[in-house]
């Protein structure tokens, strides 16, 4: 019987660990922190050994496989240890997808991919048996022993695609790539951009490749590296023969002279950065031969979703928006960019080595005041002191948002949108959103 060892006992462990044992591992489950009560739960029932607050070196080194969940870093000295052991190392997506031969569409990206792949979604389950998974919803693995879909929509992020070996979806999505997550890449962009690309490492002639081709990163990096699978290109300026592009507003798909297109005033989501997840979503969709009403009617319904730029409240005509997802400069990027009002700017965190100098004409122009939510906001007070007539800073949400009403007048917008991590005062941007919403609901 072969050992399977699991670290990390979160969503996509426990996964890998109910479809490892009905596939006849021996499977331990092992973690540095403490395991959810509702996972152990899980396990207990199952049957399946573990351990928490602790990694018992004994017990893992003898593993023919493991699976390491895709928050532990390569750096970790058991990880190091396992690997000179010589025991391959996989993530969940590489280990469950070995167990289905369902068709994969999987989508990565530095931001776009919760939206895209949510929308992707929303497109095909109109018309076809198809499941949810990734870095959002039920665990992949989980989904593969208990509903054994025939179609897969998968967020992925690029550290469960450092743990690849055979992993090839059908349908591959890169929305962009902007510099995130660099401390897990020795602080070198052109790794993080190369692990982003392992999504089509194993894409053959007969897969597809869709991606933003107005990102420079994207078209760089394809200048110098060859891709099998087909390409199909979105584009917001150019003209692209088989993929998706603008004209008079409208968008406009193209596979092999089959077309679809789109007003982009019908779409239900406002915003650049949407029209090209849209644009990346319904071309999967018009390559699974998705109807093109059920395309063109599910584009115009789709409610987006939670915590990216979502419209919480409208309190004496200020609107609330909670962009919590925006962890990383890029995004928040889009979210002013898309500010039809003046704005006040909830922003600050764990900043991840943040260069804020792209958001300076969105400030200028349209940003009326600043509040600084972080342990530590002297940067963003350096960065944005002479910009703004106002900047606060505060370590409450709560407080936070009744400054943001005091300050705001009629007309005008509120924004969360951080810019950063949220685990240096939040246990997740969720966790930051949901506390911004029902401090909101509170004024």
């Amino acid at each position: 019987m072969k050992r399977l060892v699991i670290l990390g006992g979160g969503e996509s462990g426990v996964g890998t660990a109910l479809l490892g044992k009905a596939k006849g591992y021996d499977v331990f489950v092992s973690d540095k922190g403490e395991i959810k009560k509702k996972y152990k739960d899980v396990l207990r029932h199952n049957e399946i050994t573990w351990e928490d607050k602790q990694h018992t070196e004994s017990k893992i080194l003898n593993a023919d496989i493991v699976m390491k969940s895709p928050g532990i870093p390569d750096k970790v000295p058991l990880v190091k240890q396992i690997r000179e052991a010589g025991i391959p190392i996989v993530s969940e997506i590489e280990f469950a997808s070995k167990y289905t031969d369902a068709t994969l569409v999987a989508i990565t990206g530095s931001n776009g991919k919760t939206t895209t792949a949510s929308l992707a979604y929303h497109l095909l389950k109109q018309d076809l048996d198809v499941g949810l998974a990734g870095n959002i919803g039920d665990s992949f693995a989980k989904q593969i022993l208990e509903e054994d879909y025939n179609n897969y929509v998968l967020e992925i992020s690029s550290f469960q695609l450092d743990d690849i070996k055979d992993f090839k979806p059908k349908i591959a999505i890169l929305t962009n790539i902007t510099p995130d997550h660099l401390d897990r890449y020795d602080y070198k962009f052109e790794h993080y951009i190369a692990s982003k690309f392992r999504i089509v490492e194993n894409q053959t002639e007969d897969d597809f490749f869709i991606y933003d081709a107005d990102d420079p990163v994207i078209e760089d990096w394809m200048k110098i590296n060859t891709i099998k699978s087909q390409k199909l290109p979105f584009s917001l300026t150019k003209i692209v023969e088989n993929g998706a592009y603008i004209k008079d507003e409208e968008i406009i798909i193209t596979i092999d002279n089959n077309q679809i297109t789109m007003p982009i005033k019908k779409l239900a989501l406002d915003g650049k950065h949407n029209v090209k997840n849209a644009m990346a979503a319904s071309t999967a969709a018009h390559l699974l031969k998705i109807r093109k009403q059920t395309i063109r009617e599910s584009l115009e319904n789709f409610q987006g979703v939670e915590h990216r730029l979502e419209n919480v409240l409208r309190i004496n005509k200020v609107q609330y928006i909670n962009d919590s997802k925006a962890t990383n400069v890029n995004a928040t990027y889009f979210a002013l960019e898309s500010m039809q009002a003046p704005t006040v700017w909830i922003v600050g965190g764990e900043d991840k080595g943040n260069d804020y100098r792209e958001l300076f004409p969105f400030v200028n122009e349209k940003v009326k005041a600043i509040i600084c939510l972080g342990v530590d906001n002297a940067k963003l007070m350096e960065t944005f002191g002479n910009m703004v007539d106002v900047i606060i800073e505060t370590q409450f949400m709560s407080e936070a948002v009744k400054i943001a009403y005091k300050i705001a007048s009629a007309g005008d917008n509120v924004l969360l949108s951080p810019a950063c991590a949220s685990f240096d005062l939040f246990e997740n941007y969720e966790d930051r959103g949901r506390q911004f919403k029902d401090s909101v609901r509170k004024l």
